[in-house]
């Protein structure tokens, strides 16, 4: 008896009678998007609006979102806070660290641009997209939770929408 004699038979009609058909990238986009894992980089006063995000209240979980220690398991990494000319190679050694497809959201002022520091300090870098390249960006000194959920929502919907390799063109 082969292994399809064994398989259950399911008479089970759609309503309607309708089929379902899907692609095979369709399903890959929706299951990679409804599941990202996050690796935090939270520098500074960002940081806090980004861990009250992982928190009961705001509840990161309910759209899949997973956090990681490590950058070989994430493949998102959430930039949060200002980034010093020292702390720029660490960060881009995280990234290079993870798996592909990886993805990058930029949260605050400080981490796009540089925010107040833009002028007045020799030390912080003037945007994290000399370092990275960025998917979402969430402005906002410090941008709330409610923001960064948007951004996430965002990045699910860029991730469901692109084609099968779209990711190697980066």
């Amino acid at each position: 008896m082969g292994i399809i004699k064994k398989l259950p038979v399911y008479s089970e009609k759609i309503p309607g009678g309708g089929i379902v058909t899907t692609s095979v990238e369709q399903v890959l986009n929706f299951a990679q998007a409804k599941s990202l894992w996050y690796l935090l980089f939270g520098t500074a006063c960002c940081a806090i609006e980004l861990m009250c995000t992982g928190a009961s209240r705001y509840d990161f979980d309910r759209l899949g979102m997973i956090f990681r220690a490590s950058p070989r398991q994430a493949d998102l990494i959430i930039a949060a806070g200002t980034i010093t000319k020292k702390m720029a190679p660490r960060l881009r050694t995280l990234y290079d660290q993870m798996a592909e497809p990886r993805y990058v959201i930029a949260m605050g002022g400080c981490t796009i641009k540089g925010g107040p520091f833009y002028y007045d300090s020799y030390s912080v870098e003037k945007g994290i997209e000399h370092i990275i390249p960025v998917d979402v960006f969430i402005p906002g000194c410090p941008p709330r939770p409610e923001s960064l959920l948007e951004g996430c929502i965002t990045l699910q919907k860029q991730i469901q929408q692109r084609k099968l390799g779209d990711w190697q063109e980066k």
